[in-house]
């Protein structure tokens, strides 16, 4: 029962916690990002390199390490490592973390969030040109694009955090 409180995936109807804003942890490694996200180019190389370091790491519900992780523990461990922030670690409180935004305006680094089916949620980062950045259930690790059939059908919306 804890892994699917803690997961990606499975979320509870009628629950809504109250907002959490992304917090600074005290990484060395990671990248400070101005409120003001003037720095886009940095924001795009520490997604690939995250993308380089955990490319093909299985997705495993409830994992939170190399060995397997879900797309909640991802979007978290990318968050603290190459961006100095703390993120909730389910979807369901990721979603209500930082400021809503519209598809048109999303920029790398945004959270995007998707119903992959009933009570399912799914969360992934977004990088340029309609790329994101997510732990895929089929895939593991991966880019995929907010254009795919797939992904564009069930497309929930996307908060800033940076």
């Amino acid at each position: 029962m804890l892994i699917f409180a803690a997961s990606c995936g499975v979320i509870r109807e009628g629950q809504h916690p109250a907002p959490r804003p992304a917090t600074p942890s005290s990484s060395p490694a990671a990248m400070t990002v101005s409120s003001e996200r003037g720095a886009f180019a940095d924001v795009q190389r520490q997604l690939h390199s995250a993308h380089s370091k955990w490319q093909g790491t299985p997705y495993r519900l409830g994992g939170n390490s190399r060995s397997g992780i879900d797309c909640s523990a991802f979007t978290q461990v990318v968050f603290s490592d190459f961006f100095d922030a703390t993120l909730p670690r389910n979807t369901r409180e990721q979603l209500q973390a930082g400021d809503g935004i519209r598809r048109q305006h999303i920029q790398p680094g945004d959270l995007v969030f998707f119903r992959t089916s009933r009570g399912v949620l799914h969360v992934g980062i977004a990088m340029e040109n309609g790329e994101f950045l997510h732990a895929s259930v089929s895939s593991g690790v991966m880019i995929s694009n907010l254009s795919e059939r797939y992904w564009s059908g069930r497309y929930l919306g996307a908060r800033r955090v940076l």
